[in-house]
Protein backbone atom coordinates (compact mmCIF):
# COMPACT_ATOMS: atom_id res chain seq x y z
CA UNK A 1 0.00 0.00 0.00
CA UNK A 2 2.73 2.76 0.97
CA UNK A 3 4.46 1.36 -2.37
CA UNK A 4 1.42 2.21 -4.29
CA UNK A 5 0.77 5.73 -2.17
CA UNK A 6 4.33 6.72 -3.24
CA UNK A 7 4.17 5.78 -7.07
CA UNK A 8 0.50 7.79 -7.23
CA UNK A 9 2.50 10.80 -5.29
CA UNK A 10 5.64 10.69 -8.01
CA UNK A 11 3.05 10.17 -10.83
CA UNK A 12 0.39 13.03 -9.67
CA UNK A 13 3.22 15.17 -9.30
CA UNK A 14 4.89 14.46 -12.72
CA UNK A 15 1.73 14.92 -14.44
CA UNK A 16 0.95 18.36 -13.02
CA UNK A 17 4.29 20.00 -14.19
CA UNK A 18 3.34 18.46 -17.85
CA UNK A 19 0.36 20.09 -17.41
CA UNK A 20 1.08 23.13 -15.84
CA UNK A 21 4.16 23.88 -18.26
CA UNK A 22 1.08 23.96 -20.59
CA UNK A 23 0.63 27.51 -19.39
CA UNK A 24 2.87 29.08 -22.05
CA UNK A 25 5.42 28.57 -24.04
CA UNK A 26 8.16 29.78 -22.34
CA UNK A 27 6.89 27.55 -19.18
CA UNK A 28 6.65 24.54 -21.77
CA UNK A 29 10.12 25.29 -23.10
CA UNK A 30 11.79 25.61 -19.31
CA UNK A 31 10.00 22.77 -18.13
CA UNK A 32 10.91 20.02 -21.01
CA UNK A 33 15.01 21.51 -21.26
CA UNK A 34 14.63 20.19 -17.29
CA UNK A 35 13.44 17.02 -18.19
CA UNK A 36 15.53 16.75 -21.35
CA UNK A 37 18.64 17.20 -19.28
CA UNK A 38 17.55 14.64 -16.71
CA UNK A 39 16.78 12.54 -19.25
CA UNK A 40 19.93 12.54 -21.37
CA UNK A 41 22.05 12.16 -17.40
CA UNK A 42 20.11 9.16 -17.24
CA UNK A 43 20.68 8.16 -20.77
CA UNK A 44 24.80 8.68 -20.82
CA UNK A 45 24.87 6.35 -17.98
CA UNK A 46 22.70 3.79 -19.87
CA UNK A 47 25.15 3.67 -23.06
CA UNK A 48 28.21 4.25 -20.65
CA UNK A 49 29.08 7.25 -22.12
CA UNK A 50 31.48 9.35 -19.63
CA UNK A 51 31.57 12.79 -21.55
CA UNK A 52 30.30 15.78 -20.43
CA UNK A 53 29.36 17.18 -24.51
CA UNK A 54 26.04 15.32 -24.75
CA UNK A 55 25.01 17.99 -22.21
CA UNK A 56 26.12 20.40 -24.68
CA UNK A 57 24.70 18.99 -27.38
CA UNK A 58 21.41 19.05 -26.06
CA UNK A 59 21.41 22.55 -24.56
CA UNK A 60 23.10 24.17 -28.52
CA UNK A 61 20.09 22.10 -30.52
CA UNK A 62 16.92 22.67 -27.86
CA UNK A 63 17.87 26.15 -27.16
CA UNK A 64 18.20 27.30 -30.87
CA UNK A 65 14.85 25.63 -31.80
CA UNK A 66 13.61 26.78 -29.19
CA UNK A 67 14.87 30.52 -29.26
CA UNK A 68 13.07 29.94 -32.83
CA UNK A 69 9.93 29.03 -31.82
CA UNK A 70 9.75 31.15 -28.31
CA UNK A 71 11.30 34.54 -30.44
CA UNK A 72 10.38 34.12 -34.27
CA UNK A 73 8.95 32.93 -37.26
CA UNK A 74 10.17 29.50 -37.00
CA UNK A 75 8.55 28.14 -40.01
CA UNK A 76 10.19 30.77 -41.46
CA UNK A 77 13.19 31.20 -40.10
CA UNK A 78 14.15 27.71 -39.55
CA UNK A 79 11.88 25.99 -41.68
CA UNK A 80 14.96 24.10 -43.66
CA UNK A 81 16.92 23.28 -40.65
CA UNK A 82 13.80 21.78 -38.97
CA UNK A 83 12.79 19.90 -41.80
CA UNK A 84 16.58 18.62 -41.93
CA UNK A 85 16.77 17.67 -38.28
CA UNK A 86 13.65 15.80 -38.89
CA UNK A 87 14.83 13.87 -41.84
CA UNK A 88 17.59 12.39 -40.23
CA UNK A 89 15.76 11.91 -36.96
CA UNK A 90 13.02 9.01 -38.54
CA UNK A 91 16.35 8.10 -40.53
CA UNK A 92 18.01 7.19 -36.68
CA UNK A 93 14.96 5.98 -35.19
CA UNK A 94 14.35 3.85 -38.32
CA UNK A 95 17.87 2.60 -37.60
CA UNK A 96 17.07 1.84 -33.41
CA UNK A 97 13.87 -0.10 -34.77
CA UNK A 98 16.21 -2.13 -37.11
CA UNK A 99 19.17 -2.72 -34.47
CA UNK A 100 15.89 -3.48 -31.88
CA UNK A 101 14.19 -6.87 -33.95
CA UNK A 102 17.72 -7.79 -35.81
CA UNK A 103 20.44 -7.10 -33.30
CA UNK A 104 21.15 -9.19 -29.88
CA UNK A 105 22.76 -5.94 -28.53
CA UNK A 106 22.39 -1.92 -29.88
CA UNK A 107 25.79 -1.35 -31.15
CA UNK A 108 26.90 1.55 -29.67
CA UNK A 109 29.89 2.48 -30.72
CA UNK A 110 31.47 5.87 -30.04
CA UNK A 111 30.19 7.96 -33.32
CA UNK A 112 26.69 6.61 -32.95
CA UNK A 113 26.43 7.46 -29.07
CA UNK A 114 26.85 10.87 -29.89
CA UNK A 115 24.11 9.90 -33.19
CA UNK A 116 21.72 8.71 -30.55
CA UNK A 117 22.16 11.72 -28.10
CA UNK A 118 21.48 14.43 -31.15
CA UNK A 119 18.95 12.57 -33.41
CA UNK A 120 16.81 9.91 -30.97
CA UNK A 121 16.94 11.72 -27.33
CA UNK A 122 17.47 15.70 -28.07
CA UNK A 123 14.97 15.34 -31.15
CA UNK A 124 12.02 13.88 -28.96
CA UNK A 125 12.00 17.19 -26.66
CA UNK A 126 12.71 19.43 -30.10
CA UNK A 127 9.46 18.28 -31.36
CA UNK A 128 8.10 18.05 -28.25
CA UNK A 129 7.93 21.29 -28.71
CA UNK A 130 7.10 21.79 -32.40
CA UNK A 131 4.00 19.59 -31.77
CA UNK A 132 2.81 22.77 -29.37
CA UNK A 133 3.64 24.94 -31.95
CA UNK A 134 1.92 23.69 -34.54
CA UNK A 135 1.91 26.16 -37.51
CA UNK A 136 3.50 28.42 -35.56
CA UNK A 137 0.35 29.02 -33.29
CA UNK A 138 0.78 27.81 -29.42
CA UNK A 139 -1.40 24.67 -29.42
CA UNK A 140 -0.55 23.39 -26.13
CA UNK A 141 -3.60 20.47 -26.63
CA UNK A 142 -2.32 18.97 -29.26
CA UNK A 143 1.34 18.10 -26.79
CA UNK A 144 -1.50 17.37 -24.10
CA UNK A 145 -3.33 15.13 -26.55
CA UNK A 146 -0.20 13.22 -27.37
CA UNK A 147 0.45 12.36 -23.63
CA UNK A 148 -2.96 11.54 -22.99
CA UNK A 149 -2.76 8.88 -25.69
CA UNK A 150 1.05 7.47 -24.25
CA UNK A 151 -0.70 7.31 -21.16
CA UNK A 152 -3.78 5.64 -22.26
CA UNK A 153 -2.18 3.26 -24.05
CA UNK A 154 0.55 2.32 -21.31
CA UNK A 155 -2.32 1.80 -18.53
CA UNK A 156 -4.13 -0.23 -20.72
CA UNK A 157 -1.95 -2.54 -22.29
CA UNK A 158 -0.78 -2.87 -18.82
CA UNK A 159 -3.96 -3.83 -17.36
CA UNK A 160 -5.24 -5.84 -20.48
CA UNK A 161 -1.99 -7.74 -20.56
CA UNK A 162 -1.50 -8.40 -16.67
CA UNK A 163 -5.04 -9.69 -17.02
CA UNK A 164 -5.24 -11.65 -20.39
CA UNK A 165 -2.21 -11.31 -21.95
CA UNK A 166 -0.65 -14.87 -22.91
CA UNK A 167 1.32 -14.57 -26.10
CA UNK A 168 4.54 -12.72 -25.41
CA UNK A 169 5.17 -9.73 -27.70
CA UNK A 170 9.29 -9.06 -27.32
CA UNK A 171 10.28 -11.51 -24.39
CA UNK A 172 13.72 -11.29 -25.06
CA UNK A 173 13.51 -7.59 -24.29
CA UNK A 174 10.95 -7.12 -22.16
CA UNK A 175 9.02 -10.68 -21.26
CA UNK A 176 6.33 -9.05 -18.86
CA UNK A 177 4.87 -7.39 -22.65
CA UNK A 178 1.95 -9.12 -24.42
CA UNK A 179 0.39 -8.81 -27.58
CA UNK A 180 -2.79 -8.80 -25.96
CA UNK A 181 -1.36 -6.03 -23.85
CA UNK A 182 -0.82 -4.13 -27.20
CA UNK A 183 -3.56 -4.34 -28.64
CA UNK A 184 -5.60 -3.74 -25.81
CA UNK A 185 -3.31 -0.15 -25.52
CA UNK A 186 -4.05 0.22 -29.28
CA UNK A 187 -7.74 -0.51 -28.31
CA UNK A 188 -8.36 2.14 -25.74
CA UNK A 189 -5.90 4.60 -27.43
CA UNK A 190 -8.32 4.95 -30.39
CA UNK A 191 -11.45 5.51 -28.16
CA UNK A 192 -9.55 8.21 -26.10
CA UNK A 193 -9.13 9.62 -29.58
CA UNK A 194 -12.82 10.25 -30.15
CA UNK A 195 -12.52 12.29 -26.53
CA UNK A 196 -9.73 14.10 -27.27
CA UNK A 197 -11.19 15.44 -30.59
CA UNK A 198 -14.45 16.21 -29.41
CA UNK A 199 -12.77 18.05 -26.32
CA UNK A 200 -9.58 19.65 -27.36
CA UNK A 201 -11.03 21.59 -30.73
CA UNK A 202 -7.99 20.76 -32.33
CA UNK A 203 -7.85 17.99 -35.19
CA UNK A 204 -10.75 15.81 -36.26
CA UNK A 205 -11.21 12.53 -35.05
CA UNK A 206 -9.93 10.93 -37.91
CA UNK A 207 -6.56 12.46 -37.22
CA UNK A 208 -6.40 11.86 -33.70
CA UNK A 209 -7.53 8.13 -34.41
CA UNK A 210 -4.61 7.95 -36.79
CA UNK A 211 -2.22 9.57 -34.06
CA UNK A 212 -3.64 6.91 -31.48
CA UNK A 213 -2.21 4.13 -33.59
CA UNK A 214 1.35 6.13 -34.22
CA UNK A 215 1.69 6.59 -30.48
CA UNK A 216 0.78 3.05 -29.87
CA UNK A 217 2.95 1.52 -32.47
CA UNK A 218 5.93 4.29 -32.29
CA UNK A 219 5.74 4.52 -28.57
CA UNK A 220 5.41 0.92 -27.70
CA UNK A 221 8.95 0.51 -29.98
CA UNK A 222 9.96 3.37 -28.34
CA UNK A 223 9.71 1.89 -24.49
CA UNK A 224 11.72 -1.46 -25.81
CA UNK A 225 14.21 0.48 -27.27
CA UNK A 226 14.85 1.92 -24.10
CA UNK A 227 14.52 -1.37 -22.27
CA UNK A 228 16.96 -2.76 -24.34
CA UNK A 229 19.29 0.13 -23.39
CA UNK A 230 19.06 -0.75 -19.83
CA UNK A 231 19.45 -4.60 -20.35
CA UNK A 232 22.26 -3.83 -21.86
CA UNK A 233 23.29 -1.46 -18.92
CA UNK A 234 21.97 -4.44 -16.95
CA UNK A 235 19.86 -1.92 -14.92
CA UNK A 236 15.99 -2.41 -13.88
CA UNK A 237 14.84 1.44 -14.30
CA UNK A 238 17.05 4.40 -15.86
CA UNK A 239 16.76 6.38 -12.62
CA UNK A 240 15.39 7.00 -9.01
CA UNK A 241 14.13 10.64 -9.60
CA UNK A 242 10.75 9.43 -9.75
CA UNK A 243 10.17 7.05 -6.83
CA UNK A 244 7.86 3.43 -7.86
CA UNK A 245 8.76 4.86 -11.61
CA UNK A 246 12.02 4.74 -12.25
CA UNK A 247 14.05 7.48 -13.77
CA UNK A 248 12.24 10.46 -16.13
CA UNK A 249 13.68 8.61 -18.90
CA UNK A 250 11.14 5.52 -17.76
CA UNK A 251 8.32 7.75 -18.24
CA UNK A 252 9.06 9.62 -21.06
CA UNK A 253 10.63 7.33 -23.34
CA UNK A 254 7.62 6.60 -25.18
CA UNK A 255 6.84 10.18 -26.27
CA UNK A 256 10.53 10.75 -27.14
CA UNK A 257 10.21 8.23 -29.74
CA UNK A 258 7.47 8.40 -30.92
CA UNK A 259 7.48 12.66 -30.89
CA UNK A 260 8.79 13.22 -34.55
CA UNK A 261 6.73 10.91 -35.95
CA UNK A 262 4.03 12.76 -34.45
CA UNK A 263 5.23 15.97 -35.92
CA UNK A 264 5.81 14.10 -39.19
CA UNK A 265 2.16 13.13 -39.31
CA UNK A 266 1.10 16.77 -38.30
CA UNK A 267 3.08 18.55 -41.37
CA UNK A 268 1.65 15.93 -43.42
CA UNK A 269 -1.96 16.31 -43.34
CA UNK A 270 -0.95 20.48 -43.24
CA UNK A 271 0.65 20.06 -45.89
CA UNK A 272 -2.37 17.94 -48.11
CA UNK A 273 -5.12 20.58 -46.59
Amino acid sequence: MKELATRAISGALYVSLLVLSLYTRLSLFLILMVFGLMATAEYIKLIELRSKIAYIIFLLIYISFGYWMLYTDYQKGSSDALQIYLVTTIFVNLILIKDLLSEKVIPLFESKRYLTITFYLTSGFVFMLMIANYQNNFTPFLLLGSFILVWVNDSFAYLVGKNFGKQKLFPRISPKKTVEGFLGGLFFSGIASYFIAKFTDTLEFSNWLILSIIVSVLGTLGDLIESKFKRQAQVKDSGVIMPGHGGILDRLDSIIFAAPFIYLFLRIINYVS
